[in-house]
């Protein structure tokens, strides 16, 4: 997601991700309910503070799936805690925030690659990003509990979409894994029969699906009737006609207003079922977020992006679908929203 797409890959991914930040008493307070653990309504509600690691701001701003861009913070996931509580903090907080440039990191990376966003998405997850994320989206024991906590995160977005589609006979059905990363989605619909077509703008990410699908055959689970394809392409570059198209912790990578074409575009390759994710854009996140652009360390993982859930349905219906279900992924440091989309 995967994620990582590249286009994605944090949180997850994908495929986001204070690197070697020695913080040994490092304390910021804000309003509880800036704070979604767990489940946005819940959080609302909340009246104690909780206590996130301080990787959790930075990550957010070095890019991951959905989020989960914490990951990044390199390997200070025991690093100090940040209490969070105290709504009289939140406007200070604001204030240093909106005093930095925002699109500052997103411009550096641009021009790293010749101005072109998406090859900034591609160098970053052919490169560091994959030996991150390859581990995350794994099984190996040597992560952190940062890349512990948005591989369970992760996972859970996947567990609901394979849920969602478990009451269907996945033989034959065509599908479209837009930004697969390395195939936790794509795998197991393929391994339910499913027709797939899993893309991913990094060839590290979607080599390693491959070879991961592979190894699962030969270890004796059965295989479709059509064996996956796999194909190292951007999103926008996918082409064909879908039963499903479903596009996991991607568009964490993008702004707003390519994500628009994004979505039509995806929707353009379904059939009848559009199933997206992204990090959304709240006051809590935003402010998460934020901080976590204030120290981007070494690592050149790609920018963050938070989308409001308002903006990204009215594309969907600009787009012929609506939102027929939806689901929230809170952990201490993935957040994601699901959205699963049928044509109007």
């Amino acid at each position: 997601p995967s994620a990582h797409y590249v286009e994605r890959s944090p949180l997850a991914e994908p495929n986001i991700r204070m690197s070697a930040v020695s913080c040994s008493s490092v304390r910021a307070t804000v309003a509880p309910k800036a704070v979604a653990k767990r489940d946005v309504a819940k959080a609302a509600k909340a009246a104690k503070s909780v206590s996130l690691a301080a990787p959790a701001f930075a990550a957010a701003s070095l890019a991951g799936p959905a989020f989960a861009a914490t990951e990044a913070l390199s390997q200070t996931a025991d690093g100090v805690g940040v209490a969070v509580g105290g709504a009289a903090a939140v406007a200070a907080v604001g204030g240093l925030l909106i005093a930095t440039d925002p699109n500052k990191r997103r411009e550096d990376m641009k021009s790293s690659a010749g101005g072109d966003e998406a090859k900034s998405v591609a160098d970053y997850f052919n490169s560091t990003g994959f030996e991150r994320w390859n581990k995350i989206y794994g099984e190996t024991d040597d992560v952190n509990k940062v890349q512990l906590d948005i591989r369970v995160g992760h996972q859970q977005t996947v567990d609901k979409v394979l849920d969602w589609t478990a009451g269907m006979d996945m033989n034959g059905v065509t599908v479209c894994d837009a930004g697969c990363g390395t195939g936790s989605l794509a795998i197991p619909l393929a391994l339910r029969g499913a027709s797939i077509a899993a893309s991913d703008i990094s060839s590290a990410m979607v080599g390693e699906a491959e070879q991961r699908y592979n190894a699962e055959v030969a270890a004796g689970k059965k295989a479709p009737a059509v064996a996956p394809k796999f194909e190292a392409i951007g999103l926008e570059e996918c082409s064909g006609k879908y039963n499903m198209v479903t596009c996991i912790d991607v568009m964490i990578h993008y702004p707003t207003d390519r994500v628009n074409g994004m979505i039509s575009h995806l929707a353009s390759l379904s059939d009848d079922k559009l199933i997206i994710s992204f990090a959304p854009k709240t006051l809590a996140y935003s402010i998460l977020k934020r901080v976590g652009e204030l120290f981007p360390g070494p690592s050149k993982a790609t920018r963050a992006y938070l989308h409001a859930e308002e903006d990204v349905e009215a594309a969907l219906n600009a787009a012929g679908f609506k939102v027929t279900r939806r689901e929230m992924t809170a952990t201490q440091f993935y957040f994601s929203r699901l959205l699963e989309c049928e044509r109007a």
